[in-house]
Parts: C-alpha cells; structure tokens; sequence
C-alpha cells in the first residue's frame, strides 16, 4: 500500500478505534441480481469510499453518490458509508428522496458500510451492548432504502481470545436484530485481529447466523505494523461466509493488471469456493485519479468475469 494514499482503515481507526485496541470490522454475499437459469458469477458495485476526497471536501454529496455511479462509470449497485450520510440516517425525507432518486435511475442500493457506532467486541457488557444498539438505526436506514446488507466493524481491546467471545455475543445480537429486518450484518477484515482470517472465520462459526457474514476485503490483511496475513490464505478461509467481496486496487500496470494483488488468483479462490454475489469496487490509490482508478478497476473485474464464462 502507498503510505501516502488516504485509506478507509486509517480513517476509522482515527474516528472510531481511538485509544486503540484490536480492531475487526466488516461486509456479505447475495444471490438476488442472479439472472434466470445460471447464476452469473458475480454483479459489480462501486463503493462509496472511492470517491472519499470528494465526499469530505462536499463537492460530491452523499445524495448525488448514486447518480454519479450510475452516469459517470455505468454502474448501477451501490454501496454507502455512515459518515458521508451526515447525521440524516434517521431522516425519514431524506432516506425517501434518496430511495426515490435510485429508483428513478434504476440503482439498486446493495449496502451501507457503518464507522463510528462503537465497538461490538468491546469487552465489557455494557458498553458493548450500547453499541449494538447504536447499530440498529442503520439496519432500519437500509431497509428504508432497500439494502440487503451493513457492514459493521467488531472492534474491542484484549486478548484474541477475548475480543472474540465478545465479538461473537455483539455480532449475535445485532444480526438477531437484522434478521428480524432481513437484513444482512457482514464483518470485513479490517486491520487488528480482523485481519487475521482464521480468527475472523471463527467468530462467524460462534455467531451461527445466517444473517451474520464476512465481507473478504483483497487489501486490508495488515494485523498491526509488524504483521501482515497472506491475502489469499485468509480470503480462502472467508469465502465460506461471505455475503459480498471487496475488490480493493491501488495502482496498475499498463495491461491493466493491479500491481500489488494477484486478481486471477484471488478470483481462482472466489470462484473454487463456489460463491456468487455482488463484488465491490474499492479504489484507493494515489497515482491515478478516484475517476480513473475506478474506471480501470471495473474493466479489470469485467476481465476477471468474461475469464469464466
């Protein structure tokens, strides 16, 4: 990763993981898009976060996100994050203006992806439940808006061990919660123990939740500054509960390929698993444009699914 390219990962872990501590976060895998007959391997969406610069200065808002995938890049599922929604996830006009405009464009909304509610492994009782609860406003905001799914962050200090008893309880009652409103609560690795495949994919066994998923994220496999998980390892110990991907680039070389993740093994893995779904597009490079990052990651998707036709 390009230490100077402005990652989602750094952005939580200063608005939301303050104080420090292991951190997991999250998002899942759907078959809805499916067309008739065969099941197409995968349906692209763009998530919101490659756009973040323009999101934070306001000169793209939250509401027009939706419009600007549509015509700018041809992509018509689309994936939120919490902070660019600016306190309006509880407004019942503005989740309903916003409603209208993607169905007026014909965009489906896939996920929201949710930063700064509190940390669902968070080891002592209390706290951790205020913080399941602070989520269930945004499971009410996408079913408002028609998403399948939350991406949530399980963060908390302790032990590996600890952090996971507690995440498993956090992440248990949360998608209870979603089940009820049939929608998805998804964990991507995220940096902390996250990151670690074998200890997030454990947590999903404890939480035994068909509503409960993985969103395996090609990027964010760095445990603390010393430790890095082998991507591929811990996105083959994922596929099993994942209810989404997130297909993170950074920079390409100029056949298109990305320079820092091998895309056909890891969709090698995707596709042995057996899974379907919606695969994200998340830009984070500093080279090339947000534009033009985005651009060339979709052309390298569409590559990857014409490759097993």
């Amino acid at each position: 990763m390009n230490p100077s390219a402005k990652s989602r990962r750094d952005f939580i872990r200063s608005a939301a993981f303050a104080g420090g501590g292991l951190a997991l976060s999250t998002v899942l895998p759907f078959n809805a898009f499916a067309a008739s007959g065969k099941k197409e391997f995968f349906k692209i969406s763009l998530a919101q976060w490659s756009l973040n610069h323009a999101l934070f200065s306001g000169s793209l808002k939250n509401i027009d996100f939706p419009e600007k995938a549509k015509k700018d890049f041809g992509i018509d599922i689309v994936e939120y994050v919490s902070p660019f929604f600016q306190k309006q996830e509880q407004n019942a006009a503005y989740l309903k203006e916003l409603k209208k405009r993607t169905d007026d464009l014909g965009v489906t909304n896939h996920l929201i992806m949710i930063d700064g509610e509190g940390d669902l492994g968070n080891t002592n009782e209390g706290e951790r439940k205020k913080a399941v609860e602070n989520h269930y406003k945004w499971i009410d905001a996408a079913q408002a808006l028609g998403c399948r799914t939350i991406r949530v962050n399980a963060a908390g200090r302790g032990t590996p061990d600890e952090v996971k008893s507690a995440a498993i309880e956090g992440l248990g009652m949360l998608s209870d919660y979603g089940k009820r409103h049939k929608i998805n609560v998804i964990v991507e690795n995220h940096g902390g123990i996250s990151s670690n495949g074998q200890w997030l994919a454990a947590v999903m066994k404890g939480v035994n939740n068909s509503y409960c998923g993985t969103l395996p994220d090609f990027g964010n496999f760095r445990i603390n500054e010393r430790e890095e998980y082998d991507k591929y390892k811990g996105v083959r110990e994922l596929m099993p509960y994942a209810k989404g991907v997130s297909a993170k680039s950074f920079d390409f070389d100029a056949a298109g390929n990305e320079n820092t993740i091998d895309y056909i093994k890891m969709f090698d893995i995707i596709k042995a698993s057996g899974w379907t779904g919606i695969v994200g597009i998340e830009y984070e490079g500093s080279r090339l444009s947000p534009d033009e990052g985005i651009r060339k990651t979709k052309a390298l998707l569409e590559r990857m699914r014409d490759r097993y036709k």
